[in-house]
């Protein structure tokens, strides 16, 4: 073998690997944006050898541009936030809503240490009363300590996902059926405007009646106010997946219906086989704006339905006033958006693994 043929050979091999490293890095570009993190991209293309000018700008695009209008705006809401007077002081700029978010974190570990402590000083009280021969004394009993801004985020959380999946069972099926049938179309199509447009604050009252007079046994891993604040989410959030839904089954192609009724499928195997693949990616869709609906409506049941959850806690900084309640407040008013945010990038990242679709 001459050295020409030697480097030639080494060469073929280097471009081969390369290839097949951007193939990887083209792969997983989809799943990197749909979780958030397509600034990523452009730095492993540039790790793998590829043009830096051209990657530069897919990262000034990606990550500095957002990146500086994140600090434009943090720099003007420390400028101007002094200088706005209200009832409880001067509006908190970063720094102070920064150190109120510490100091939650701060109360959930020491709220978790003292929850710790209980149960430690009641194990050891028990284990003596059994070693003494009075085990009819032992008792266990739960920790009743306040929940924790931590807590109530995940008490929101949960508030929200029971409300979204309600909100689902009903609108995929009635989507699908409005979708396949003119008829049951033409019959939801005047439910669906008359509802869509009613506030969740209109809902509340008559959710509120019907959950007390139904709901009669609360249990204490499901609270009437955590019932009453689904509900409402589910009212309020459902609307969009099931216009999708239907608009999704609607404007499949026709030849595949054709195709099924020529095969004689059953009407589930011709849902779950050709109708459901098809519009997938608009029932999607309709999922994402229905949980992004269904977790701005929450906050607004959980303050008047008074669910333990990030509502309640902003209601209950509003009623304290103290001189740290509205950076608290703005704390909570973060958070519920950067919730948000995550909720979406999921849906997203959940949209791209079932329907294969790279479009937002």
């Amino acid at each position: 073998m001459t050295l020409a043929t030697e480097i030639s050979d080494k060469a073929q091999a280097t471009t081969a690997r390369r290839e097949r490293l951007f193939t990887v890095i083209n792969r997983a570009s989809t799943w990197l944006t749909a979780l958030g993190f397509g600034w990523l991209t452009p730095l492993l293309k540039m790790a793998a050898g590829d043009n830096p000018r051209e990657q530069l700008g897919e990262l000034r695009d990606a990550l500095v541009i957002p990146l500086s209008g994140i600090a434009i705006f943090l720099f003007a809401w420390a400028m101007l936030a002094p200088q706005v007077q209200t009832s409880l002081g001067a509006i908190p700029g970063p720094a102070q809503v920064w150190e109120q978010a510490t100091g939650l974190w701060a109360d959930h570990l020491a709220e978790r240490q003292k929850e710790a402590e209980f149960y430690a000083r009641q194990d050891a009280r028990n284990a003596e009363l059994t070693a003494n021969g009075e085990a009819d004394k032992v008792k266990q009993r739960s920790y009743t300590g306040k929940p924790t801004f931590i807590d109530q985020i995940f008490t929101s959380l949960t508030t929200v996902g029971l409300g979204f999946l309600i909100a689902t069972l009903i609108a995929v099926p009635l989507g699908i059926a409005s979708g396949l049938n003119r008829a049951v179309n033409g019959a939801l199509n005047p439910l669906v405007q008359l509802f869509k447009p009613v506030s969740p604050l209109a809902w509340l009252p008559i959710v509120t009646m019907v959950v007390s007079a139904v709901y009669v046994d609360a249990s204490g891993g499901l609270p009437k106010a955590m019932v009453i604040s689904a509900v409402t989410v589910t009212l309020c959030s459902l609307w969009p997946t099931l216009i999708n839904t239907a608009l999704g089954v609607a404007s499949i192609d026709k030849d595949l219906v054709n195709v099924g009724k020529v095969l004689q499928l059953s009407a589930v195997t011709t849902i779950s086989k050709l109708v459901l693949p098809s519009a997938l990616p608009l029932i999607f869709t309709g999922l994402r704006l229905s949980l992004g609906v269904g977790w701005m409506v929450l906050i607004a049941a959980e303050m008047l339905a008074q669910n333990p959850g990030l509502g309640k806690f902003v209601w209950d900084e509003f009623q304290n006033g103290s001189s740290n309640s509205l950076a608290k407040i703005m704390v909570a008013v973060l958070t519920i958006g950067i919730i948000g945010f995550l909720l979406d990038r999921i849906m997203f990242a959940l949209q791209t693994a079932f329907s294969f679709s790279s479009t937002r």
